[in-house]
């Protein structure tokens, strides 16, 4: 079957002063009609560029210099503005990652798609509701005419999800493009998401190249496979040959890289409790001075957990489960309404603010975003220093510390006269971790710390704690949504669901024997969870040559 679309050599141009002359480098791809082709590499490595020069929605500065990209024999490149602005919806849809900044706020979700047959069709008003509506049934939003309706912010994550491929097929293009479209969305989400964009494709017969970093997405759904690393080409074929025999050292890398569902052996940990949370409760109230015009939102509901010493107990659940708010209690930056955490013998939720400050060097907190938690106008070293400096210490020393500090996370001790935006993400969670030792506390309250990171970088974190937890005698409580993740660096496990805490237990125990519906639930979401990442992983050092980090904390 002849390709619908066609990459031809491709070269895509980086402006001066980029981290390197060229986006893409002589990139040759096809896709068919009624396959799914996966885009797979790092950040940086060309994925999101490629969409962008099919679309010709490349950056300022950016341009494509060398090659050809040919839809149905069409050369893309050749068009200009206008001319790209008939093919945009028409001939290729695209779905963008975070669906809340590609949706206008101030209009509803029907306008919006109805838009794409006022740009491209001669169809009535009452034809285009028709088929808004058509569409939202196709894509199983409940409800489809309050979705017609509702404004952006009303619906939830997935639904707004579904609203953008709603849109995106709106006119049947020949070629989507879907641009990490489920990162941002919880794995029971997620796999729902995946579900509807095969199923659309296979019955409208429509060419799908996915873009992601996640090879358990890869593993669900694609047909073949390309991988990418610094702007090339460097693997690519059938989905089953590049998971299961991958040939090139990047992408067995990568795939070692990711963590496996099955946990390991449980770890032997003490009989001692370092961390015991007693009917912890936190609600919210939103909304009006008088109580029935309150909506009242039930965050955690009598929550009972233990944490023994030296060990990691997961919190995994949904958006909206509570896990967040819990670690925000332990640490007291939200008073919990009622219960008590207990920090050996003390009751941290019944101390005041300035009996907790004293009680924080014991209990520190790593966040998901280690930008948005880094003072950007601060230099990484007195960012780490600030703790120690807080509680006392002379800047001299508090400063020597954050270089010894450095060097234990696998950062150049030097580089703490850097700012924040001069590292990168995986270095800013370093940095992140840094600070959170620099007061020696005892508990590490760990909000989904490796998130916002690609594969191998997060393989290189999560090394990384496990290393602190055994030289340093750490115990952590560890948040996260990412089952494969909580599989592999958490003894115990706790599962949330609506601020309940609805199973518990020994990580191996919960995995292979999960009792609650919701469990076996989240367990039977994960993308390419019958899949078992092949090689060794002593294969992700073969990164090292890629990242700024110590080899011998890998």
């Amino acid at each position: 079957m002849s390709a619908i679309l066609t990459i031809d050599s491709l070269t895509v141009a980086l402006p001066p002063g980029a981290d390197r002359p060229r986006a893409l480098e002589n990139v040759s791809l096809e896709l068919h009609p009624n396959e799914i082709l996966c885009v797979v590499g790092e950040s940086g490595s060309g994925k999101s560029m490629t969409a962008g020069a099919i679309l010709g929605l490349l950056p300022d500065g950016v341009q494509a210099i060398a090659g050809k990209i040919l839809l149905e024999g069409q050369d893309l490149l050749t068009l200009d503005d206008a001319q790209m602005q008939q093919i945009r919806g028409a001939r290729i849809g695209m779905i963008f990652q975070e669906p809340m900044t590609a949706l206008n706020p101030l209009r509803t979700i029907g306008d919006q798609i109805g838009e794409m047959f006022e740009t491209h069709t001669t169809l009535r008003s009452s034809e285009i509701r028709a088929r808004v509506l058509d569409l939202l049934r196709d894509v199983h939003i409940p409800d489809p005419e309050a979705a017609r309706r509702a404004y952006p912010h009303e619906l939830s994550g997935g639904q707004r999800q579904r609203a953008m491929i709603a849109m995106a097929l709106a006119l049947e293009p020949r070629v989507l493009i879907a641009d990490e479209p489920t990162t941002a969305l919880d794995v029971t989400t997620q796999a729902q998401i995946l579900k509807l964009i095969r199923e659309l494709q296979q019955r409208k017969g429509t060419a799908v190249l996915f873009i992601t970093h996640d090879f358990g997405v890869v593993a669900e759904i694609a047909d073949r496979v390309a991988v990418m690393q610094k702007g090339l080409l460097v693997e690519e074929g059938p989905a089953i040959d590049v998971l299961n025999d991958p040939q090139h050292p990047y992408t067995r890398a990568l795939i070692a890289a990711v963590p496996p569902l099955v946990p390991p052996p449980p770890q032997m940990t003490g009989s001692e409790i370092i961390l015991r949370i007693e009917h912890v409760s936190k609600t919210y109230r939103k909304g009006g001075l008088l109580a029935r015009h309150r909506r009242v939102t039930h965050a955690v509901k009598d929550a009972n957990l233990v944490l023994p010493r030296g060990g990691t107990l997961g919190i995994v659940g949904e958006s909206g489960s509570g896990k967040s708010t819990l670690a925000r209690c332990m640490v007291r930056l939200l008073d919990p309404d009622q219960g008590s955490i207990r920090l050996g013998d003390t009751d941290l939720a019944s101390l005041s603010r300035k009996e907790m400050r004293a009680a924080t060097r014991r209990i520190q907190m790593v966040y998901q975003d280690p930008f948005a938690s880094l003072n950007p106008r601060r230099k990484a070293g007195e960012l780490v220093a600030q703790g120690p400096i807080i509680h006392g210490e002379t800047r001299e020393r508090a400063l020597a510390r954050a270089k010894e500090l450095f060097a234990l996370v696998g950062l150049d001790p030097d580089s703490t006269e850097r700012y924040p935006h001069e590292f990168s993400g995986g270095q800013r969670q370093r940095i992140g971790l840094a600070r959170a030792l620099a007061l020696g506390p005892e508990v590490l309250v760990a909000d989904e710390p490796v998130s916002a990171l690609d594969v191998s970088v997060q393989a290189q974190v999560l090394r990384l704690l496990a290393d602190l937890r055994k030289r340093l005698g750490l115990s952590m409580v560890f948040i996260t949504h990412d089952l494969r993740v909580a599989a592999q660096i958490c003894d115990r496990i706790a599962v949330m669901k609506d601020g309940e805490v609805v199973e518990e237990g020994l990580t191996a125990e919960v995995f292979t024997a999960p009792r609650h519906p919701y469990t076996k639930a989240l367990l039977a979401s994960v993308p390419g969870r019958d899949w078992t990442p092949p090689v060794s992983p002593d294969a992700v050092l073969a990164l090292a040559d890629t990242r700024e980090f110590a080899p011998q904390l890998l």
